[in-house]
């Protein structure tokens, strides 16, 4: 009896010590889910387009960086993207897990780059617990080369002028200016991230290299350029509202709000309901991209990675100029000139007008997700479904696009130049993307 239990008892031992050695399987829904957290996390933490697109972008970098050193598809951006160096090596012989490792820099950098940790540790905890149960030697080492590459990303990231940036002065208003941009309603707020073209550009070679054309010159003449801009504001918003029902264009224009901070005023009380920021919508049509292709976990990575570069540097173009032109809204000139009762479908945001920052960061993200898709990739966008918002179907990424940036004008924030003037902008920031970094030695990772 003695031998029997003996026997049974290494007969466990040695079952639990094979279970332990299995190899740990990591899945792209893996990576999802974390950046579903993430965004989900912004939301609540209220981060403003431009610092979100900050966000998205470091962590994916991280775990692209690991896979470019064992994928021979993908060639590191260091030397590529600016003042990025070579990772720390990887060290095959001591069996780490390089999809493993990805994810938890991408976790690592994640979670320093949001306010609400606690919550991103629950989902984090959790993981690490189920890996370390199924193969601890694997996880441990992968863990540790991870975590070492999180720190080398994180040094690259702190010298890229956002920490200066938080104690620059707020932007000056100027209201002796008819032209310049002036707080709107409700909620007056500062002009958010007026300093945000100091951010170190990833593919650019400054702020400015796309430098877009002035916007019409300022007039309220009602035969001037720039007077017919405001008129066609106000007038297509009172054609697309006038029976009631809502338009096409008006759910074109709620669809692509993306407005992370909506003041809601009810009495005396003053509250906001949050939604996804421009770049988190992006970031959204890549995954169903990855999951409509089928992408395995190293193109899952790409794919995000190469996304949020161009939605990165498209806000750092497009805020370069938004202060500079510092041009003033449609709400404030069709209030104080043409009717004092309007208002737009949309919420006025926060900053100054020209170019438009949605038209900017959805071609520069369309044009890098074409090159990585194809041009006719068909898709069923439900990003918007957590809002209350329908589906919406497109055949290409660039008709994503259009639509996204014709829906500020819908949406009555926006002046046409704005949003024609501001999607070339980042179509154009997405050729630079797709001509200067070399990311992957093949075309595309799947046609649909």
């Amino acid at each position: 009896m003695k031998k029997y239990l003996a026997l049974l008892c290494f007969g466990l031992l040695f079952l639990n010590c094979k279970k332990k050695e299995e190899p740990i399987q990591i899945t792209p829904e893996e990576l999802h889910n974390s950046i579903d957290l993430v965004v989900d996390i912004m939301i609540h933490d209220i981060f403003s387009p431009p610092v979100a697109s900050r966000i998205f972008a470091y962590p994916n970098i991280a775990a692209y960086e690991i896979i470019a050193q064992v994928n021979p598809e993908y060639n590191s951006l260091a030397g590529q993207v600016t003042d990025l160096k070579p990772i720390p090596e990887i060290d095959t012989v001591q069996g780490i897990n390089p999809q493993l490792a990805a994810l938890i820099a991408h976790m690592n950098i994640s979670r320093q780059l949001i306010f609400s940790e606690d919550k991103f540790d629950i989902l984090q905890d959790s993981l690490f617990t189920q890996w370390k149960n199924q193969n601890e030697t694997e996880f441990e080492v992968s863990k540790a080369y991870g975590l070492k590459v999180a720190e080398h990303i994180k040094d690259w990231m702190g010298k890229d002028q956002y920490s200066q940036t938080r104690t620059m002065p707020k932007f000056t208003v100027n209201t002796d200016e008819a032209a310049r941009w002036q707080p709107t309603p409700p909620a007056y707020m500062d002009g958010i991230e007026p300093h945000w073209n100091k951010i170190r550009p990833f593919v650019l070679d400054s702020a400015a290299q796309f430098k877009p054309i002035p916007p019409p010159e300022f007039s309220l003449d009602k035969d001037s350029h720039f007077y017919k801009e405001l008129k066609e504001v106000y007038d297509i918003s009172n054609e697309i509202t006038k029976n009631g029902d809502e338009s096409e264009e008006v759910a074109i224009a709620k669809f692509w709000d993306c407005n992370p901070y909506v003041s809601v005023t009810r009495g005396h009380l003053m509250f906001a309901t949050k939604k996804i920021t421009p770049g988190a919508h992006w970031i959204g049509i890549t995954k169903i991209a990855c999951r409509t292709t089928e992408s395995n976990f190293d193109d899952t990575v790409y794919a995000y990675t190469k996304t949020s570069l161009a939605i990165a540097d498209g806000f750092i173009s497009c805020w370069d100029e938004k202060y500079r032109s510092n041009l003033i809204r449609p709400e404030t000139l069709i209030n104080q000139h043409i009717d004092e009762n309007w208002k737009p479908i949309l919420q006025t945001p926060p900053f100054p007008e020209y170019t438009s920052g949605h038209s900017v960061v959805s071609g520069a993200a369309a044009t890098a997700l074409t090159s990585i898709f194809g041009e006719d990739f068909s898709f069923e966008d439900d990003t918007e479904i957590p809002y209350g918002l329908p589906v919406r179907s497109f055949n290409s990424f660039n008709e994503a696009a259009d639509e996204a940036a014709i829906s500020r004008m819908y949406g009555g924030i926006h002046y046409r130049a704005a949003v024609e003037v501001g999607v070339g902008q980042g179509r154009k920031i997405g050729a630079l993307l797709n001509s200067k970094i070399k990311m992957k030695n093949t075309n595309s990772i799947a046609q649909n």
